[in-house]
């Protein structure tokens, strides 16, 4: 169960207005540290990205000086420089999938937010027509016992 989980679940939603509102200030603060948390993964993606391609680069030029010489390790260089090359080419595919699911994320959060006000309106009509069925029962019985007394 994640943080914001454990929270929620510790707010009622009985139709108090200060408790909604807490709700939803506490929703918009974990929304709020997660925007952060997400812009920091992404900045540590884009920076990855930047050194890789940089690495790219540098191993690039170190491979062209190599083609000059005959190095007994020209092989092994070739290996790391594809192995460079694909962790490139992942960690673009990486960025992507990020992109598409952070987009899920919010799309969802959203929908969760909706439902949760669908819900507290729902909850205070409930409460509302509790409250009017009781008053309507209490004023019934009430009936019932003044035709019942005079008989008595």
């Amino acid at each position: 169960m994640t943080n914001i989980e454990t929270m929620l679940s510790n707010v009622s939603f009985d139709g108090n207005i200060e408790e909604e509102k807490q709700a939803i200030e506490l929703f918009q603060a974990k929304e709020e540290e997660i925007q952060k948390k997400k812009l920091q993964i992404r900045q540590k993606v884009e920076l990855q990205l930047s050194r890789a391609e940089e690495e790219t680069k540098r191993l690039s030029r170190v491979w062209e000086e190599l083609e000059v010489l005959t190095d007994p390790v020209r092989k092994e260089l070739a290996t790391v420089r594809k192995k460079v090359d694909s962790v490139n080419r992942e960690l673009r595919s990486l960025g992507i999938s990020c992109q598409k699911k952070e987009k899920e994320y919010k799309e969802a959060s959203e929908a969760l937010h909706q439902k949760n006000e669908e819900r507290n309106q729902l909850t205070v009509a409930l409460a509302e027509l509790v409250k009017e069925s009781d008053k309507a029962r209490m004023k019934k019985l009430e009936e019932l016992n003044k035709i019942l007394e005079p008989s008595c």
